[in-house]
């Protein structure tokens, strides 16, 4: 998932997003770039119709159709998330010569969602997730061994190995569930960490409120003083009541509100109708540290993880088409940056060496100091 489709170079920002895929027959490696060590170290034929056909004209996005062939009579796939992350997930199908994908699938930690229902019978299954954009550079993506074409927003494509205007390649993992006793098959979303679902939706918690500002590290999934009073000032910050945390919409209600502007730390607010990839550097009067990409979605905002009390703070953000090409007006890119030169490269990256970028495999970078002088900033990226 390393290589770069030519003229596609942002795309593979977006295929960071891509956490492991665990099944229940294997144990991948998934490590968080952004976590500082210590921190998260506890631890489907039917006669008639094929199951292509059916997987394209079914339409609730839970409700896809096909199967396995060693399958019973009738059996779902769910994918259950034990990862601290908000995930999408699409499914990949090869049905004889054709392959087709449908997604996206959201999945909050510690739920499980049926991605295929009913009878199956299929060649393969493939599977390919994506961490939310509030999560910015996201984990290590999986090692897939299929290229195969999605789009940002909910999709469904016929012939999933020719990309067309608007549409992505990402790598999809072949996956191999298990049976459970019910009779239908399950596979996990797993971290490095192996979290059980306990553990995943309170890593997931303390997470977002990382994100938010709020002390809650580490990222372990363990509960304690430290995480509850972070909670707590965060709800009463965002004036939601504790009631909120029974709710199925919790992590929905939890990921909204850490994406509005805050009156502290950083904010990253895209008033634009395109994707906006950003990135951010800290001066801790050592060293200037240099981190991306995180994506910000039209009409959204994000808070960069800035941690500790830097002496200063730079930004850097470009927009990108939905073929993932940088956005140019009047031939000129539509970013928003200043004039301190700092290291970046086209993937995921972060990097304390702010010298000879490019010999390094880096581009020098404009980025633009931000005033934190009232102990909060929102940073709007508009159209000129």
């Amino acid at each position: 998932m390393k290589a770069v489709m030519a003229g596609q170079q942002r795309e593979a920002r977006l295929r960071e997003d891509v956490p492991a895929i665990h099944d229940l027959s294997s144990r991948a490696k998934n490590v968080d770039a952004r976590d500082k060590p210590g921190h998260d170290e506890r631890r489907a034929r039917r006669h008639g119709r094929s199951a292509f056909a059916r997987f394209l004209m079914t339409l609730p996005a839970a409700a896809v159709s096909f199967v396995f062939s060693s399958a019973p009579a009738v059996a779902d796939l769910k994918i259950c998330n034990r990862m601290s992350y908000v995930v999408e997930a699409a499914i990949g199908i090869d049905d004889k010569a054709a392959t087709a994908t449908r997604g996206w699938f959201r999945i909050d930690p510690a739920t499980c969602r049926v991605v295929v229902q009913g009878t199956l019978s299929a060649d393969r299954i493939l599977l390919n997730a994506r961490a939310l954009g509030v999560y910015g550079a996201s984990p290590i993506p999986q090692n897939g061994s299929d290229t195969l074409c999605v789009a940002q927003d909910n999709f469904v494509i016929a012939a999933a190995r020719q990309c067309r205007s608007g549409q992505t390649q990402a790598a999809f993992t072949q996956i191999t569930p298990t049976q459970g006793a019910d009779g239908n098959f399950v596979a996990y979303l797993a971290e490095d960490s192996e979290y059980d679902d306990e553990q995943a939706r309170l890593a997931g918690i303390q997470r977002l409120l990382v994100i938010a500002g709020y002390d809650a590290a580490p990222i372990d999934g363990v509960d304690g003083p430290k995480t509850q009073g972070a909670l707590a000032a965060f709800l009463k910050s965002r004036g939601l009541s504790s009631d909120i945390l029974s709710s199925p919409s919790f992590f929905k209600t939890m990921v909204d509100a850490v994406q509005t502007p805050s009156a502290t730390g950083l904010t990253w607010c895209n008033d634009t109708t395109h994707k906006v990839m950003a990135a951010v550097a800290t001066d801790d009067g050592k060293a200037v540290t240099s981190r991306g990409w995180y994506r910000i979605d039209p009409k959204t905002c994000l808070h960069p993880d800035v941690s500790g009390q830097p002496k200063q703070i730079f930004s850097f953000a470009e927009a990108i088409d939905a073929d993932n090409r940088i956005v140019k007006l009047k031939d000129k890119p539509l970013n928003w940056g200043g004039d301190r030169q700092l290291c970046t490269r086209e993937t995921k990256f972060e990097t304390n060496e702010q010298t000879d970028c490019g010999a390094r495999g880096f581009a020098a970078t404009g980025f633009g100091a931000v005033d934190m002088s009232s102990g909060g900033k929102t940073l709007r990226f508009a159209m000129p």
